[in-house]
Order: C-alpha cells, then sequence, then structure tokens
C-alpha cells in the first residue's frame, strides 16, 4: 500500500481518526504487512500529514478541526501566525500563535499547532510539534559580551541571537572556511572574530535562547563579494555540490554515443536553433518552423534529455531536488545540475550532437493546436542565436541578415507564427504585464554601476510563444495518458485582494468591472488581531461577477502608455496569487490556460524533470504514478522556487542600496507607489530604486494617514499625497544591510512678490 493509498484511507474515517490496530483490521492487512503500514504512518507524522495523539490515534491534518499544519511567519516583536497548508475548517485566515505558544519555533519553521479558540472568527493556537526546522545554521554577526559569545542573525525575523558554546564553537587557529575567492580569514583567538560575519550551526534549539557552534568565516562587513554569500547562506542555498554527485556528473560521457541513439528520431539534417541571452552559458531548448502545404505551421521545440542523464535517487537527482531551481544573481548563478552537466552534454550546444525530448506541434492559421507529437530525439544545433542577432536580422539589418542568409526565411515564419500563437492567448483572456524589467550594470572590478531597463524585443516573443505552446501541449497530453502529473497552476484571486485594487484604482478614474456593483453592497470592516496586526476584511455579495482574467487584460491595454500604467501594473499583480506546482489540475489564470506545466528548462527546474520522467514514461508504456510523491515534489519545489525568488531579489535590494551609498545628497525624480501611516514609498523614475518618505518628516504641515482612501494628508493645508503622484525627493540615508532608503521631498522655492512691503522705518525713495 502507498502512502496515499493509507493516507487517503484515514481521512475517509469518521473525524479523520484511528488507531494503529484499527487500521490494520480495517486495511485487512496480514500479518507481514504491518511493518510497511507502521513505516508509512511515521513517515506520513514526519511530513505532517498525520498528527499521533497520546491516546495512540492518528489524525488526519487536512481533516481535523483541532490541529492544522502549516509554516511559521514570526514578527520581530515576537508573536507569530500559522500559515495553514489548508483552510482550517470552520475558520478563516492564518493562525495565530502568542509569544508564549511558540515552543522555541523559528519563522520559516514546519509546525503543526493545535487550534485552541477563535475570535470573529479567526483561529488562535499553539504549537504542538515542529516538523521540519527552517534553519539549522544561521549567518549573522559574532559579538562578544559580558555574558559571552553570540551570533546575531542578518534576518530580523530571526529575533533570537545563537548563543556560542565554548571550546567546539571557534575553528581551530589559522586558516578558517571561507568563501571561494577570497584570502583566507586568519583566526588565533575568538576576539579576532568580533564584528565579523560567521555561519553558526544550531545544535541546541530548545524554548530559549538557540545555542550553536561557528561552522565558517565569511569575513568583515564590508568585504567585497561577501553579500552574495550572506545570501546563499540566509536563505540556505545549497551552492557546493557533494562529491558522489561531482563524481558521477565527470564520470558522463561528454559525447554522445551510437548505442545512445538507438529508437531516437533523427533531426540532426534540419536547421535547428538555440536562441537565449549573450551571456547564457547553457542551451536547453531549441526550435524549428516550417510552412505545411496545408497553410498551417509546424513548430518543433527540442529539449535537452536531462532525464536521460540524471536518474531517480542518484546524487545528482537527491541534490537537483534538493535545490529545486536554479538561483540566478547578477554576477554568478547557483545552479541546479553540476556544470559538467549543464554547460556540456545537457546543454544545446552548436555543431553537437545532443539528446533531446521533442513536442512537434502543427497549428492552423489561427493558432490553434491541430496535432501534437511527442518523442525522444537526436539533434544537432545550426546556430546559437541571441536574442539581439535575431531581432536585428528581422529588423532588416542587412549585416545580420547576409551573415544568417540560409535562415532568414526560417526566422521570418518564427515571427509569424509567434504572432498568430500571441493574437490566439490574447483573445482567449491571456494577460500580458509588460513591466520594465531592471538591468544591474557592472563595471570590469565586479563594482555597481548602475540600474537600466532590460530591452525585450521579438525574439523574446518568439521564444516565450513557443516555449508557452509545448508546455501547453504537453500538459493536456499528460492529463489525458497520465494517472498522474505536475501542473503548473495558477489559481483564481482572492476577491478580497481584488476588491483593495478596485478601491485605489477608482481613484484613477478606472476599474476591472468588479467595481460595476454598487459600493454600498460591500462591507468594508477593519478587524484587529492580538500583537497589532490589523486586517481589512471584504465582504462581498453572492451575485458578484466571477473575476476573469479578462479583466484584467482589458485594463492592462487601457492604461498602456499612461502615467498610471506602472503603478496600476503593480497594484494588479499584487492582487493576484502566485503561480505554484501541484498534482490537481486547477488550470492557470494569468495564461487564461485550461492546461499548463513547466516542460522547457530540465537544467533548471526540478518540475520540469519530472514532466520529462513522466512524458518518458508513457513513451515506454510504463506508469509513473506515486502520486504522493508528486505532491511532495509539487510542494517542495513551489518552496524552493519562492526561496530563490527572495534571495535573487534581497540581492539585488542589497547592491541597490549599497550603489545608492554614493548618491546620498541626490534628487531624483519619483513615483508615489504606496502610502501607509509611517510615510509613503516612492520609486525613482530613471533607477527601479525604492525608498521610504517619512511621514514626520513632510514639511509644511502636521500630516496623517487617511487609510479609507489611502492617502497621507495634511491637517491644515489639506495637502494630499496618494499613489500615482509624481514627486521631487532627495537622498538623506541608506542602510545597506537592511535595504532600506529613506528620502526627504525636495519643495520648489515659493514664489516671493518682488512688491515689498514698505516699512515706517525705511525711507521713500
Amino acid at each position: 500500500m502507498t502512502d496515499a493509498e493509507l493516507l487517503g484511507h484515514i481521512e475517509r474515517l469518521p473525524h479523520g481518526k484511528a488507531t494503529f490496530k484499527q487500521i490494520l483490521k480495517e486495511l485487512r492487512a496480514r500479518s507481514e504487512h504491518r511493518g510497511s503500514v507502521e513505516r508509512g504512518l511515521e513517515r506520513l507524522a514526519k511530513r505532517g500529514d498525520l498528527m499521533e495523539l497520546k491516546s495512540g490515534h492518528y489524525v488526519a491534518t487536512s481533516k481535523s478541526r483541532e490541529y492544522s499544519v502549516g509554516r511559521i511567519s514570526r514578527h520581530r516583536d515576537g508573536y507569530g501566525f500559522l500559515i495553514p497548508d489548508r483552510p482550517v475548517p470552520g475558520m478563516q485566515g492564518d493562525v495565530f500563535l502568542p509569544p508564549d505558544s511558540l515552543m522555541g519555533a523559528m519563522h520559516g519553521d514546519r509546525a503543526i499547532a493545535r487550534v485552541s479558540r477563535a475570535r470573529d472568527g479567526r483561529s488562535e493556537g499553539e504549537v504542538v510539534r515542529i516538523v521540519k526546522r527552517a534553519h539549522q545554521t544561521v549567518v549573522g554577526t559574532f559579538h562578544i559580551t559580558r555574558r559571552g559569545m553570540f551570533v546575531e542573525p542578518m534576518d530580523e525575523r530571526l529575533r533570537d541571537w545563537i548563543e556560542i558554546l565554548d571550546d567546539p564553537a571557534i575553528p581551530a587557529p589559522g586558516p578558517a572556511r571561507n568563501r571561494i575567492g577570497a584570502a583566507p580569514v586568519v583566526v588565533n583567538d575568538p576576539s579576532d572574530l568580533d564584528g565579523m560575519i560567521v555561519n553558526a550551526e544550531i545544535l541546541e534549539f530548545g524554548d530559549g535562547e538557540p545555542a550553536g557552534r561557528v561552522i565558517e568565516i565569511l569575513g568583515k562587513p564590508g568585504d567585497f563579494g561577501i553579500d552574495v554569500e550572506i545570501i546563499i547562506r540566509k536563505h540556505h542555498l545549497p551552492d557546493r555540490f557533494p562529491d558522489e554527485a561531482i563524481a558521477q556528473a565527470e564520470a558522463i560521457p561528454s559525447a554522445v554515443s551510437a548505442a545512445e541513439l538507438v529508437g531516437r528520431r533523427d533531426f540532426r539534417q534540419m536547421p535547428i536553433v538555440t536562441i537565449d541571452g549573450e551571456t547564457a552559458r547553457d542551451f536547453d531548448d531549441a526550435v524549428w518552423v516550417d510552412h505545411l502545404p496545408t497553410g498551417n505551421f509546424a513548430l518543433h521545440v527540442h529539449i535537452a534529455d536531462v532525464s536521460h542523464y540524471v536518474h531517480p535517487g542518484s546524487a545528482i537527482d537527491e541534490e537537483a531536488r534538493l535545490r529545486g531551481t536554479s538561483v540566478y544573481f547578477p554576477d554568478r548563478a547557483v545552479p541546479m545540475l553540476p556544470y559538467e552537466l549543464s554547460t556540456n552534454i545537457c546543454s544545446l550546444v552548436p555543431q553537437q550532437d545532443r539528446l533531446v525530448l521533442s513536442a512537434l506541434m502543427e497549428f492552423d492559421s489561427h493558432g490553434e493546436l491541430v496535432s501534437g507529437e511527442f518523442c525522444r530525439g537526436v539533434i544537432r544545433s545550426a546556430e546559437r542565436m541571441t536574442y539581439t542577432n535575431v531581432h536585428q536580422l528581422l529588423d532588416g539589418d542587412r549585416a545580420q541578415r547576409e551573415r544568417y542568409a540560409p535562415l532568414v526565411p526560417r526566422f521570418e515564419l518564427m515571427r509569424d507564427l509567434a504572432l498568430i500563437l500571441n493574437r490566439k492567448r490574447v483573445k482567449r483572456g491571456s494577460i500580458d504585464f509588460d513591466l520594465p524589467e531592471p538591468l544591474i550594470e557592472f563595471d570590469e572590478f565586479g563594482a555597481m554601476t548602475g540600474v537600466v531597463r532590460a530591452s525585450r524585443n521579438i525574439a523574446h516573443r518568439i521564444i516565450e510563444e513557443f516555449m508557452l505552446a509545448a508546455n501547453e501541449a504537453v500538459a493536456s497530453h499528460l492529463e489525458a495518458v497520465s494517472p498522474a502529473s505536475i501542473y503548473r497552476i495558477h489559481e483564481q484571486p482572492d476577491p478580497k485582494r481584488v476588491m483593495e485594487f478596485e478601491e485605489v484604482a477608482a481613484q484613477f478614474g478606472v476599474s476591472l468591472g468588479v467595481g460595476a456593483i454598487p459600493v454600498d453592497r460591500f462591507r468594508f470592516t477593519d478587524k484587529s488581531r492580538d500583537g497589532g496586526k490589523r486586517q481589512r476584511a471584504v465582504e462581498l455579495p453572492k451575485d458578484a461577477p466571477r473575476i476573469s482574467s479578462r479583466m484584467y487584460q482589458r485594463l492592462v491595454a487601457k492604461i498602456e502608455g499612461k502615467p498610471e500604467e506602472r503603478v496600476l501594473s503593480y497594484l494588479m499583480l499584487r492582487s493576484l496569487k502566485q503561480a505554484r506546482y501541484s498534482t490537481d489540475n486547477a488550470g492557470h489564470f494569468a495564461l487564461a490556460a485550461s492546461h499548463y506545466t513547466h516542460f522547457t528548462s530540465p537544467i533548471r527546474r526540478y518540475p520540469d524533470l519530472m514532466v520529462h520522467r513522466l512524458l518518458g514514461a508513457w513513451l515506454d508504456e510504463t506508469t509513473y504514478s506515486d502520486e504522493l510523491e508528486l505532491a511532495a515534489v509539487a510542494e517542495e519545489c513551489s518552496l524552493t522556487e519562492r526561496r530563490a525568488a527572495e534571495a535573487e531579489r534581497e540581492l539585488v535590494e542589497w547592491k541597490k542600496a549599497r550603489y545608492m551609498e554614493t548618491r546620498v545628497g541626490d534628487e531624483f525624480d519619483a513615483l508615489v507607489i504606496s502610502t501607509t501611516r509611517h510615510g509613503f514609498f516612492v520609486e525613482l523614475t530613471d533607477l527601479f530604486v525604492e525608498g521610504l518618505v517619512p511621514i514626520d518628516s513632510l514639511p509644511g504641515d502636521r500630516f496623517t494617514y487617511h487609510e479609507n482612501v489611502r492617502k497621507i494628508v495634511g491637517q491644515r493645508t489639506r495637502r494630499e499625497f496618494a499613489i500615482g503622484d509624481k514627486v521631487r525627493v532627495l537622498l538623506e540615508r541608506v542602510e545597506p544591510s537592511e535595504r532600506r532608503l529613506q528620502f526627504a521631498l525636495v519643495e520648489e522655492e515659493p514664489v516671493r512678490s518682488r512688491k515689498k512691503r514698505n516699512r515706517p522705518h525705511e525711507p521713500r525713495p
């Protein structure tokens, strides 16, 4: 019996509860199967799917009104919340955890909480078991105090300092482990470490102060490159491959053998190309397009067959699953696979035989999929193209068209098909947020020199449309032929967030369309929880229109090119849920797609590798149907993807803050992007840098925040600051380690009357 079947049986029982003996009896398990059932229960309890009570009962947490499993979010003021995997039956929102009920849980830990009582429909509880610790190590600043030695975490959500134990706490005198490429850090005495950045392993968690030892010395706070090392350790990104994984990768031949071609389709004579950025090092997708006699288009999308080299359960596979995704920083990457694979045998480099998994599709003139075929193949890429030279070629650049003359008609067909596929997506309601992406620039020494807008052109559109088409085709096929699969889903937005957006949009005279319902039919109430966390509750009428992607699409088109486009697009994105991986096909809201998965990047995303295995099992006429394992992979990869995105974003913000240290005192044009009771946040027009203008620094009046209209208003002058306002600001202060920038409003000098009033003591001219 699989774990999924065992869990399903318990969930179907009254109250989702049963004893071990009861389970054996109901399953009619023979004595020789007792061990496997017992081990299954242990695994499910370890994952938090079951809660083992003192009474000997196992409770399915998904069905329990008393217990809930989820992730801990701690506030720096001491209290926290359990973010449940599933809504607590009869409750709404997260489970509030008072400071004395956390049982030593740290931010990010996975835990089970007993829901003890509720206030206003909101649940409150206490942690009863830590399922999985999020922080086995903590990066921070080493301090020597009267009380002893401590490491102060750099993550402000980790409130407790780590007490460093005696003797084994400090690495042996001499060169200590440090970041790659840096000068050795010599430690002859604990006092040498005071004020330095270190990585500490937690040995004792407990209910009070954690205790541990220093395992790595990174250097001084201002050392060049230390920001990347801190982010890697703060977000627990595995950045060194185990020796066994490297040995496996090095043992893989660097060329395709004749034996590996048996049973594969041969595409080597076709003019297949890769199209990537100028700095790309690995190429996992290649494309080919042709016009068929019927007038239809043939599109081939060939993806590196990583599953041929990375086998389930191998050292490389286990490390890839642990990482979940590659992480891309401005000046380096933390790859999912060893470089021996990602930049060599799995990379579709030109003029080399490479193994692929191929999606062969036919589209009519309206972009509708006529047929799809999937197979294992071998290609030999004709060219390594870049977005820039494809764009120039299609834009009429004579040099590029002469250089790639044999391929020019092929690229023109690619452009035609991409535009057709895009029109089809737009027609069905797919949302296309074309927001500017910041690109950080560096000098030859690796120091940041500025932030510019990353360019997008027709070549980006070609690859984007072709990859979307392949992902949809594979998702539809696997749903039809496979007992289980992994999907990339994007669920319907939360109506409450949509209505909060509508409130702001109304100030700009626009709406998604939900606002067509009279405002007096909505109930907006402010509710507060312990710990001072305020929540704005929105109750929708029962006959409220269904929120659709077309509403967003129409509004995106309406505000295109207008001054408020940047702000409203940003707020629309915030109103949407995050896309994630799941074994339940819930469709993709933003793409308006009923079937969607990730198939096209197995070098850098583990879910894509799993989808390749599912497709490979179908090709081999076998099944890969352990749904519980697939569900676990989907959940893990959703988390590792979020972790990677947070790490990438945090480092970019850190580098921006470091760069802005050189601009203190400078003035900038800016846009108000949000308002709070503390002040308003601005984004600099040209630098994509954000910061706060404190409310108590605003000149000329005493200002207060009006939450109902989200405006900051002067009490005497009634002057207002609202989202979307253009302002001039001066950079006053930067805190790089906290990624915080503080600005001051720059006021124009008032125009004074040229006519001076005569004063009694002044003689007339």
